[in-house]
């Protein structure tokens, strides 16, 4: 094992920090208390943990890859440098005028959320360019320095510069740079034509500010960690997982860490879809359950479903446009407040609620016995018998069951008038029916079926209420992996380096120009393809092709991909049969005699994933030996069932439990619920399946 690769996960969430150590073929894992104060601290406390584990000194990693909830946080508690925002003259007030739509029809005391910058922080220069690059009022250099005498004095820690129309031509933002870079080097600079050169100057200006807003902090943080790790004696490269699903250097998430907005759950995609190919799966519901959300993400053909934008910070629960717009590559998943620690309480209809609200890990639930009073998920799960109160994550937290039951019955059941393990229930089936609810509406979006779904749960939470989410759902499958307690920490270990390179440049089908296609899609493969080079210089790297397609007059575009044959001889008649094709797929027909249009143009260059490996089949099904039982609440069935334990770990390839059970193991437990049944396969995945 001496000459074994050795490499660490790491993914830092609301409320537990996950570490794996990779030692060759072998993982070693563990769960600690994020640190929110200095979160590299938890870092190194499991880094520690795990080598102990493996017993391998820490000098021997060669590589860490590691996801954080930081820079999402950061946007949501509005914790970030004092920022200033540069733009065209006229174009002041964008970011507060928003698209003006409502995403709350009959709301009639609708507020919008408040923009990340005031007013007094957003300033203007007088220039202009057109939609097509064409230079209509150039840029004069001594207002540039009059503006920056301004900068200089109001004290700004960084500046976002998004100019009009700068993605076709970034001229005038690279002059302003130019001048902020002699004149304030300490001050640092995002440039719209680099993060994010997209058409649409709203999402385009919000996505730099925030790249600008917690740059200071993402920078100063991935600073500290290095030393500290250089401290203990890990020098070996770190990278980063950014939302679209691959890793980048630690360098350029530094310069752009509004990239690293959902790091974490990435990471838990790229876990499923690896799960998704072992086991041939061509449609798959990627369900991550931990402390503080859920994500609920679909997977066809093994590859998630990407997005252009992403919303974070909403301000109205699940509205789409209540929230900050991030136009970065990211995959789409819907992402909501309910985490073993979301908090329940009742709400002036009497009704029983869960989150967004979380008690995250200071102090956490009320059984965690640091302090917390109020009921979480957590709480729920351990008076309805799912948690075991003596091992809880390895037996390292002793919960308090009577803490559980004192913070229900005051917060829910007295204002009820319920018994405690009534409003234990009403927390659990609210949070599940949230879940639920959210699976469906992403499903009905995205024109998919979930019957059709096989469902694949990780997350220190997920496996006690996946059972429940598919009988909801109608899913007759479910996954769940080992190492499903720290998943997306497992996932940055097998994901890809990438990096996608975008540009919004607008054609007609009807003006379709094939030679000036063939160059922009080369020049972006060329853009995106040094940025991979740079973190992986001896892989294979691969050029994926995408454009973003309507009909004209539609406001939002499709995305359509493209082969390498078609992205390098391309043709209009193709392109416009690839876009009506998925079209229809999407919205059940095609429309007559409408132009069609392209928008923006994308190419993601990629490394390989980690292979998923075969999956070996195994002999005969035998029954697994039980432990104990224990009596759990069965929401289908509406009362406490007697189930059988068992011990994940001593389950052979083939050993089957049938529901009501418990499959335990040190950083998670799979709720079996009695109408399943669960055989351990060859991998180690527990499949869960209708009985009879």
């Amino acid at each position: 094992m001496d000459n074994a690769s050795v490499r660490l996960g790491v993914d830092i969430g609301g409320t537990f920090t996950d570490v794996v150590l990779e030692v060759g073929d072998s993982l070693h894992s563990t769960k600690v208390l994020t640190t929110y104060a200095a979160p590299e601290n938890a870092i190194v406390e499991g880094l520690h943990e795990v080598c102990t584990k493996a017993q391998v000194d820490p000098s021997r990693i060669q590589q860490i890859i590691h996801g954080t909830t930081l820079a999402t946080n950061a946007l949501i508690e509005r914790r970030g440098a004092k920022t200033a925002l540069i733009t065209t003259s006229g174009f002041r007030d964008v970011i507060e005028m928003r698209t003006e739509s409502r995403f709350e029809q009959y709301d009639l005391n609708l507020s919008l959320p408040e923009p990340l910058l005031a007013r007094h922080q957003r300033y203007t220069l007088d220039e202009r360019v057109g939609a097509n690059g064409e230079i209509l009022k150039p840029l004069d250099s001594a207002a540039i320095e009059a503006l920056v005498d301004d900068i200089e004095a109001a004290g700004y820690e960084s500046v976002a510069v998004g100019f009009l129309h700068s993605y076709v031509d970034a001229s005038h933002e690279n002059q302003v740079r130019e001048v902020l870079a002699r004149r304030l080097p300490d001050v640092m600079v995002s440039l719209s034509s680099e993060v994010s050169p997209q058409m649409r100057e709203y999402e385009r200006f919000n996505t730099t500010i925030a790249n600008a807003y917690i740059k200071p902090l993402m920078k100063s943080y991935l600073g500290r960690l290095a030393q500290k790790l250089s401290d203990e004696g890990v020098a070996c490269p770190i990278f980063l997982m950014h939302s679209g699903g691959g890793i980048i250097s630690l360098e350029n998430a530094a310069e752009f860490p509004v990239r690293l907005v959902e790091s974490g759950p990435a990471g838990g995609a790229v876990f499923a879809a690896n799960i998704a190919a072992r086991y041939g799966l061509e449609k798959v519901l990627s369900f991550d359950m931990g402390g503080t959300t859920a994500k609920i993400c679909l997977i066809k053909d093994h590859t998630p479903k990407t997005s252009r934008v992403f919303e974070v910070a909403r301000t109205y629960r699940f509205k789409k446009g209540s929230g900050m717009p991030i136009s970065i590559p990211v995959i789409d998943m819907v992402e909501i407040g309910a985490g073993g620690g979301s908090l329940a309480h009742v709400d002036a209809l009497q009704q029983i609620r869960v989150g967004p609200q979380s008690a995250g890990s200071e102090p956490g639930p009320a059984c965690y016995g640091r302090g917390g009073e109020k009921p979480a998920v957590t709480d729920a799960d351990l008076v309805l018998g799912k948690l075991d109160a003596e091992n809880f994550a390895g037996g390292s937290i002793a919960l308090d069951l009577q803490a559980s039951r004192n913070a229900l019955q005051s917060n829910i059941g007295s204002t009820l008038n319920m018994e405690v393990d009534n409003a234990a229930f009403g927390v659990a089936e609210m949070v599940d029916e949230n879940m639920a609810n959210a699976a469906r509406v992403h499903a009905v979006e995205n024109g998919e079926d979930l019957s059709e779904y096989t469902m694949i749960a990780f997350g220190g939470a997920a496996p006690l209420h996946a059972g429940r989410l598919c009988e909801k759902l109608g899913v007759d499958r479910l996954l769940v992996p080992p190492g499903a307690g720290v998943g997306s920490a497992i996932g940055f270990l097998r994901a890809p380096f990438s990096f996608e390179a975008t540009r919004s440049v607008f054609m007609r089908l009807n003006e379709f120009d094939a030679a000036a296609i063939k160059k922009l899609l080369s020049e972006l493969s060329e853009e995106a393809t040094e940025f991979v080079k740079s973190c992986a210089p001896d892989e294979p790297i691969s050029s994926q092709y995408k454009v973003y397609m309507r009909y004209s007059g539609q406001g939002w575009e499709i995305p359509i991909a493209l082969t390498q044959a078609q992205a390098t001889a391309p043709d209009a008649q193709t392109f416009k049969t690839l876009f009506e094709k998925d079209y229809i797929a999407l919205f059940g027909r095609a429309v007559e005699g409408l132009e069609v249009e392209i928008t923006v143009w994308a190419v993601n260059a990629t490394t390989k994933a980690q292979p998923a490996g075969e999956l070996q089949g195994y002999g005969e099904v035998t029954n697994a030996a039980t432990c104990g039982e224990r009596a759990v609440f069965d929401a289908a069935v509406g009362a406490a069932v007697q189930s059988n334990i068992v011990q994940r770990d001593q389950m052979d390839a083939g050993a089957r439990i049938n529901g009501p059970a418990i499959i335990a193991e040190d950083q998670t437990t799979i709720i079996v619920p009695s109408s399943r049944t669960a055989v351990r396969q060859s991998d180690g995945c527990i499949d869960v399946t209708l009985a009879g």
